[in-house]
């Protein structure tokens, strides 16, 4: 399957707090929050939605396309992913400016503040799928510049190139016929629990009408597990408890690179999901977005530890 990603590709900046958000918040003056946090720690890693993506999703043998824009900082970021097998032929330096950052600073209760400037991602609406040498089978459209993310899926649904849909970090950005617009043309949608929580506010859809346009939905709900809805039917993924968790950051990606995987080498939607499960504890066991590393054939091994996959994983190359 010929799948392009897009989204996101930035320098991720990581930041620890010695205690908890939640106890520094004044109930009734949230409208005047004024609040600095002295962090303990501060790293600077690869990072960005669809790189992140990409690059679980080469861990496990594939050699994923991204379609973004950059900065002239760069050229470092493209060696390493194309060491690591990812295809950057679609990424387009623009010059002049920097790769987008992404400034998140984690709790003791891995919860998260977060600031992300666009840099070079502001000229992502620039690119389109006709531009590529080869038409996708699948794009998968995740968190960028707002007005490329619409463009995007205009083009999608013109030229007929079914898209999964990830909106989660833009929903605030995007107005709700917008999301609605993604929604409906969508060959799935993805977010975790709070961010669908705002594309019911935002578009006035019902889980059971978002069902009736996606062919199948993925909440990802963190302790709680993965919800994967059907229009007929809801299944629950529990999830695989992590060792240790240095560094939530990234665990959604992996998430998606991990399901992604399955997906493209036809396996069940059930099956899917847990390959995205033990991707994402693999992420939350390092100490980055691209922190985690396993062969395909240790990926296997350490899933029948905790599903049965009936031999499905057999086929994976």
């Amino acid at each position: 399957m010929n799948l392009v990603l897009t989204g996101s590709i930035a320098f991720d900046y990581s930041m620890t707090f010695p205690g908890y958000f939640s106890e520094h918040f004044l109930p009734d003056r949230l409208d005047k929050v004024s609040l600095s946090f002295l962090v303990d720690s501060l790293t600077c890693h690869r990072g960005g939605i669809a790189a992140n993506i990409a690059y679980t999703l080469a861990l496990l043998g594939e050699r994923p396309k991204v379609m973004a824009t950059v900065g002239e900082d760069f050229e470092v970021f493209r060696v390493w992913l194309e060491e690591h097998g990812v295809d950057t032929s679609a990424i387009e330096v623009i010059p002049g400016e920097t790769t987008a950052s992404f400034f998140v600073t984690t709790d003791q209760a891995q919860a998260q503040i977060a600031s992300f400037f666009t840099g070079a991602m502001a000229y992502a609406s620039k690119l389109s799928f006709s531009h590529l040498a080869q038409r996708p089978d699948l794009a998968m459209i995740s968190p960028n510049d707002p007005e490329a993310m619409v463009s995007y899926i205009q083009e999608c649904r013109q030229v007929g190139i079914p898209y999964i849909y990830d909106p989660s970090q833009q929903i605030v950005r995007l107005n709700g016929k917008d999301l609605r617009s993604g929604i409906e043309g969508c060959q799935a949608l993805f977010t975790n629990d709070y961010e669908f929580g705002l594309i019911e506010e935002k578009t006035g859809l019902s889980l059971d009408e978002i069902r009736g346009y996606a062919d199948f939905v993925i909440t990802t709900r963190g302790e709680e597990g993965t919800n994967l809805y059907t229009a007929d039917r809801e299944m629950h993924i529990p999830v695989i408890q992590p060792h240790t968790i240095p560094d939530p950051t990234g665990a959604g990606d992996a998430f998606r690179g991990g399901f992604l995987k399955g997906y493209m080498n036809g396996l069940s939607l059930e099956r899917c999901g847990q390959m995205g499960t033990l991707a994402a504890t693999y992420c939350l066991e390092a100490d980055s977005p691209m922190g985690h590393s396993f062969s395909l054939e240790i990926f296997k091994s350490r899933f029948r530890e905790h599903f049965d996959d009936q031999g499905e994983l057999d086929q994976l190359k």
